[in-house]
């Protein structure tokens, strides 16, 4: 058996490259204090790009083009001419001006730590506000006020309070239960198992080792696609970049995931739960171990237009989408890029895992299962 912690690495450079929990964390919230400001417009009067002031203070890219923005005067030179300047009083005065003009009963005016901390996560990180109110409870951080829902932060962003929110910024606004009608039996293509017959067991999401399996799909002309599998009970992604969505190509990054786990890829993959897509035509493919003889998991088909048994799946998905919105050409991305994304994916709090990440609730099955 192999080490556990080899598990949790990159793949090999062999295509397609497989991406598994375990990055480094997304960075440490820093909001911008008067001293960074001033940095900032020492930068800026020296030449410095957005993106070196970024650098050197510590923060995205994106917070120094809104605080540059915020900033801004138009400056009249001795010869009539006008340039644009930035300053660093004249954005403080703004932020504090701002709070204070929202009544004396907003909560958040009396926190400018929390409030950069909102907007950084949620403007920067794609936190949902729910998300960020459970990290703080979950890591037991401390500001000098408490917001309890997450609709009071809806609330704020609504009214303006948030100097670099706005509802466009949020992944979804309110909470929007989908309706679902009856599943109506078809008949299909005998590719393998239907879902009918799976384990009562797997949909209670109860044990470890069952995934749903999925394809997010480039815009044209772009023909690379993303493999995604999550693991239904701890949530966990791991994702492939395919170089086309064919069966083909889904069974052969099915390979090297096995080559990759080993011995342990039967037990950690118990079950794939797929759609009716053309690329998981191949059920045998999907099925047979390169390893050994017989199988190395077992697939099931969801019933036709009936994406929501794959719940998990569908949620990340769209999740992935706050990153590559459709639209986007995945021939042009780069394996560091989905990196990234299935890094924070995999530690994202999340709201049914009690504001845990899922990577951490995958190493805590991990270390069940083998034993630790």
């Amino acid at each position: 058996m192999r080490n556990k912690h080899h598990t949790f690495k990159g793949a090999a450079s062999a295509a397609p490259h497989f991406l598994y929990i375990g990055g480094k964390p997304m960075r440490r919230f820093k909001h911008l204090s008067k001293s960074d400001r001033i940095r900032i417009e020492t930068l800026n009067n020296d030449g410095k790009t957005p993106k070196e002031i970024a650098e050197v203070v510590g923060v995205h890219i994106s917070t120094i083009y809104r605080e540059l923005q915020r900033g801004q005067y138009t400056h009249r030179n001795s010869d009539w001419t006008e340039e644009t300047r930035y300053s660093s009083d004249l954005s403080e005065m703004k932020y504090r001006a701002n709070l204070a003009a929202k009544g004396a009963d907003l909560k958040i005016g009396n926190d400018r730590r929390l409030a950069e901390y909102i907007e950084t996560k949620i403007a920067d990180e794609k936190y949902s506000p729910e998300a960020v109110l459970g990290e703080i409870k979950a890591q037991g951080l401390r500001f000098n006020i408490e917001i309890k829902s997450k609709n009071t932060i809806y609330s704020y962003i609504e009214k303006g309070i948030f100097l670099r929110l706005t509802n466009k910024d949020l992944p979804v606004k309110g909470d929007k239960k989908r309706s679902y009608h009856k599943v109506q039996t078809q008949k299909r293509a005998p590719k393998g198992e239907s879902i009918e017959k799976r384990p009562d067991i797997i949909g209670e999401r109860s044990t470890f080792g069952h995934w749903e399996m999925d394809t997010v799909v480039s815009a044209r002309p772009g023909k690379a696609a993303i493999l995604v599998l999550t693991e239904r009970l701890t949530r966990n992604e791991i994702t492939a970049k395919l170089p086309d969505k064919s069966a083909a190509s889904v069974v052969q990054a099915l390979d090297d995931l096995e080559k990759e786990w080993g011995e342990l890829f039967p037990r950690v993959f118990q079950t794939i739960t797929v759609d009716n897509g053309s690329e998981f035509a191949d059920c045998p493919g999907i099925e047979r171990s390169i390893l050994a003889e017989g199988s190395r998991t077992k697939c099931y088909y969801c019933h036709p237009y009936s994406s929501y048994e794959r719940g998990s799946n569908e949620n990340l998905n769209k999740m992935i989408r706050r990153w590559l919105p459709k639209g986007t050409n995945f021939d042009e991305i780069g394996a560091e890029v989905i990196q990234t994304i299935t890094n924070w994916l995999n530690n994202y709090p999340r709201k049914i895992l009690g504001f845990l990440p899922a990577s951490a609730v995958f190493q805590e099955q991990m270390d069940a299962l083998l034993g630790a």
